[in-house]
């Protein structure tokens, strides 16, 4: 491992120490021409505390580990945070019109932590939260965190067979929902795969297909089998209750899994990424300095339109908010741009979260000069690749100069690169920008050797950030953490004498759309039940707005016929609503390799031709 032991300064050297390349190299820092390309150097106090440059012209990297990690808690920084911000505003969930100081925050999740160790879950049981943004999610989040639960983020528009999965793949023993978002019934949907519901006991359900689950928690209803959560957070009250917890505390590591994220692959059904607290507080306080949220005088106020079920909104949104006292503010349970507009307007917010796409409806509101969007200063951008042209108009539309683009992924808790706020333009638009501290890169060609600078090969990552494995996955989990514990990411990458990292595609053919990972392999087992389809082939097209769509390639049984809207209509209310495809082609064969083997590079360039994207 590489470690930082001088300081660059203008007309000194970096020296270090790698144990991976197994050299001692001597860097020059190359300011003349840093500046002749118009990159900004980095400043003796970057290099000090968050950026290193590559080692040795090979694209290797390793982040400065002069400030050591932490070995708080999740629970230890919240009661933290209390102490030194008791008044300030914690959250602000603006469509349940709640506000909460972090002094009232600490006593509301102290007491729904004793709540569910009172209706008899444990530390280490699992706790799925299905539902869209809210304030019982952060509570929820925080909550089981503080109990030594592990919290399973369960996406809110799971339809009855992917819940079922995610629920038995990990053994949930409670799930926490609202009775219904939208078109989302769920309680009804939970009843098609647990039909014992309606005639159980509150906390003592005994389900054939759900075994494991015993405790089903409604966050807005009563309805049969179910407890309240605000009856389970009244129940927390009582002394015994508090003093169970307190024990229960004392038990705790920095090490105990804390969140089991689903996160796709490009083949079988989706993976729990198993977090820690040490992974998740480590990486939100290091988000939070490169954004220099310690640096920050003023009261700063995130909005977060970013689903909290996803890791950008877990760790990014409320893990930073909560350990750099900022205010974290929900405009709205699903993604809405106009709302997100108001609450910046409305609630003087100064940072905004979101996906390549939310921030393209954001700026595209009809009614976007009539906001106040004076106190903003910055954001975060991630989860999708964004174009160019995008990220310039929201540092100058929104008035975002500050704006990073980070990079990463679930299994490293997440991010791994991110801007500095004042690099300058061109390397916001074209990078996703250096590694952060006590994190190592390095790009791999297809020999298994460290790439030359400048030269792609796929993205690997070491450090505290990797993911403690997917869930009861053992082989899958050695499929991309290496014995010495690299991560492989399946992105296809290059970095610069700068250190500045560009994603140039993916190995893997995992689809992201709008933010939103789908996996072609789960689509295409789903479609391949259709009466008429002979066989399928699901692609990633481009699209300015959500960064791919969907589009299936259908080959039909001989003689047969059907629409694509017909398509469609198969699988609404069966599969999630961001995984129907936009486009259904119909085809008569597709591109392969002379051993039969489908191109499906070829076959997505064939698509973006044929539907002229």
């Amino acid at each position: 491992m590489a470690v930082c032991v001088g300081m660059l300064r203008l007309g000194r050297l970096c020296t270090w120490s790698s144990g991976v390349l197994g050299t001692r190299t001597v860097l020059s820092p190359g300011w003349q021409e840093a500046r002749l390309r118009g990159v900004r150097p980095l400043s003796s106090g970057d290099v000090d505390r968050i950026a290193t440059l590559p080692i040795g012209g090979l694209s290797y990297v390793q982040g400065c580990t002069k400030f050591p990690l932490t070995n708080k808690t999740v629970g230890h920084c919240l009661n933290a945070t209390a102490q030194k911000f008791p008044d300030r505003e914690a959250v602000v969930v603006l469509h349940e019109n709640v506000r909460l100081t972090f002094a009232q925050l600490k006593e509301q999740v102290d007491k729904t932590a004793s709540g569910l160790l009172s209706v008899g879950l444990r530390k280490g049981d699992r706790l799925g939260m299905w539902g869209p943004n809210s304030y019982a999610w952060v509570l929820i989040q925080l909550a089981t965190a503080q109990a030594g639960i592990i919290l399973v983020s369960v996406n809110p528009a799971y339809q009855a067979g992917e819940l079922e999965y995610v629920l038995k793949k990990v053994g949930c023993k409670a799930l926490v929902f609202p009775k219904q978002y939208k078109t989302q019934q769920y309680y009804n949907i939970l009843k098609q795969i647990c039909p014992e519901l309606e005639k159980a006991q509150p906390g003592a359900l005994k389900s054939q297909r759900l075994p494991d689950l015993t405790t089903v928690i409604l966050v807005d209803a009563s309805l049969p089998g179910t407890l309240l959560l605000d009856d389970v957070i009244e129940a927390g009250g009582a002394e015994q209750h508090q003093a169970r917890l307190q024990h229960t505390q004392q038990l705790l590591s920095c090490y105990d899994p804390i969140n089991i994220q689903f996160t796709s692959g490009t083949t079988g059904k989706p993976k729990g990424a198993t977090l820690s607290h040490h992974n998740i507080v480590n990486n939100a306080s290091i988000m939070g300095e490169r954004l220099r949220m310690n640096l920050q005088t003023a009261e700063s106020r995130m909005v977060l339109p970013s689903p909290l079920y996803h890791c950008l909104g877990s760790v990014g949104g409320t893990m930073i908010s909560l350990l750099h006292g900022l205010t974290l503010i929900l405009a709205s349970p699903g993604f809405d741009g106009k709302k997100a507009l108001e609450a910046i307007s409305k609630e003087r917010g100064t940072f905004l979260y979101g996906t390549p796409t939310m921030f393209v409806d954001i700026l595209n509101q009809p009614d976007f000069s009539s906001y106040d969007i004076s106190t903003m200063r910055g954001g975060i951008i991630g989860g999708a690749p964004s174009p160019p042209e995008l990220i310039q108009a929201i540092i100058n539309k929104l008035n975002a100069r500050d704006l990073t683009v980070v990079y990463g992924t679930t299994e490293n808790s997440p991010t791994t690169f991110m801007h500095f706020p004042d690099d300058p333009m061109e390397q916001k638009t074209q990078s996703v920008g250096r590694i952060l501290p006590h994190t190592e890169a390095q790009i791999v060609t297809e020999t298994g050797t460290i790439a030359e600078l400048n030269t792609p090969g796929e993205l690997w990552t070491r450090g505290y950030c990797v993911m403690l494995g997917y869930w009861d996955e053992p082989r899958k989990t050695e499929e991309v953490i290496s014995q010495d514990k690299w991560y492989r990411t399946g992105d296809i990458a290059t970095m610069d004498e700068q250190g500045f990292c560009k994603i140039v595609g993916r190995a893997k053919d995992m689809i992201i759309r709008g933010g939103e990972n789908v996996y072609p392999a789960e689509l295409e087992d789903f479609l391949h039940t259709h009466p008429q389809v002979q066989e399928v082939q699901v692609v990633g097209v481009k699209d300015y707005r959500m960064g791919e769509e969907i589009c299936a390639c259908i080959r039909l049984k001989n003689g047969e016929q059907t629409t694509p809207e017909e398509i469609k209509a198969f699988c609404k209310g069966k599969v999630a609503h961001f995984k129907i495809p936009r486009y259904i082609v119909f085809v008569t064969n597709y591109p392969t390799t002379i051993s039969g083997k489908i191109q499906k590079f070829k076959l997505r360039e064939q698509m973006e031709q044929q539907l002229n994207l």
